[in-house]
């Protein structure tokens, strides 16, 4: 059996063992209570948000259990950018033009990049989740492997709660407790959430404009500029060092000295002259017989929201197919 956990308020508590282990469970709530309520939060939200909470083991599963199996970018991509999805994306893009475009330039963010990660994030809006989030948080707390992460974001889940935006028995995420149509962890949630009706709720669950202005706002406060894309697709000359590519700060160089490197875009041409050039990184997520890429700073930002080169990636393939 596991070492028995002591967090903060001297309140102990009992890692699981087994699924069942319902009393266990229902321990480690009674301090998550206490927890909450040394941090503020009502009785009432306490309350509201634990009734009926459930230890779900099939998000320990999912947890636990996800793919190994690594794809390709050649086979990645038109998996998570298939032709059925540009086609969503842009008829999406179209019906939503006036609201995105006042959010795209309130905050200084292109809108088919809001519509991208609307796409990849969640479908649109069709794939969100269906686990109560304080159900997935405790659980994923419980569990005890990221224990002190999941625990944080319960805190921060109840704080939305008290905050008035949504109620408990509505907040629905992922096993993980990634929630609504842009999927913020409750901490991203609270950092980059955005009343974009001006109903005095953020509402990333049901609300279209609260959606777009919520990862417009993540965008740009995570450094986003908008005068700017993503980067492109390029190829590299027979003998490149490769160890020149990666996204540490040191590896960025400006494209005419990527020029001067040989380094051209996918079809062979020069790269872009610019009358003020632009620092961009050599990223090769596979190897060096796969994809090659010059990405911009704005890749980098899409890195902060999800750190996989592929879901960059594949946010930024379908943001190029929903305007060119």
């Amino acid at each position: 059996m596991r070492k028995l956990l002591s967090i903060i308020l001297g309140v102990t508590l009992a890692s699981p063992v087994l699924a069942g282990d319902s009393a266990g469970f229902e321990k480690y709530v009674e301090g998550l209570k206490q927890q909450a309520k040394q941090e503020g939060i009502s009785d009432t939200v306490i309350q509201d948000a634990f009734a009926g909470v459930q230890y779900r083991p099939r998000a320990v599963v999912a947890d636990r259990n996800q793919p190994e199996k690594k794809l390709t970018l050649d086979e990645y991509i038109p998996r998570a950018v298939p032709s059925w999805k540009v086609k969503q994306a842009k008829n999406l893009y179209k019906k939503y033009h006036d609201e995105l475009q006042k959010i795209g330039a309130e905050y200084g963010v292109q809108p088919r990049f809001i519509v991208a990660l609307w796409g990849v994030e969640s479908n649109f809006g069709s794939l969100t989740g269906g686990y109560n989030v304080i159900d997935a948080l405790s659980t994923m707390a419980y569990d005890g492997r990221r224990e002190s992460f999941f625990r944080n974001e319960t805190m921060a889940a109840l704080k939305i709660l008290q905050q008035g935006h949504i109620e408990a028995k509505s907040m629905k995420g992922s096993w993980a407790g990634a929630m609504g149509q842009c999927q913020f962890m409750p901490s991203s949630f609270l950092a980059f959430a955005a009343d974009g009706d001006g109903d005095g709720k953020k509402d990333i669950w049901g609300t279209k404009v609260d959606v777009f202005a919520s990862t417009a706002n993540y965008l740009s406060k995570s450094g986003w500029n908008d005068h700017w894309t993503w980067g492109r697709q390029v190829k590299l000359p027979s003998g490149f060092d490769t160890s020149l590519a990666g996204r540490e700060a040191d590896k960025g160089r400006y494209l005419h000295e990527w020029n001067k490197l040989g380094v051209t875009r996918y079809d062979g041409r020069e790269l872009p002259k610019l009358s003020k050039d632009i620092k961009a990184w050599l990223i090769i997520p596979d190897d060096e017989k796969g994809r090659v890429y010059l990405v911009y700073n704005n890749y980098n930002v899409l890195m902060k929201w999800n750190r996989s080169y592929y879901f960059a990636l594949a946010v930024s393939h379908l943001a190029d197919a929903i305007v060119f």
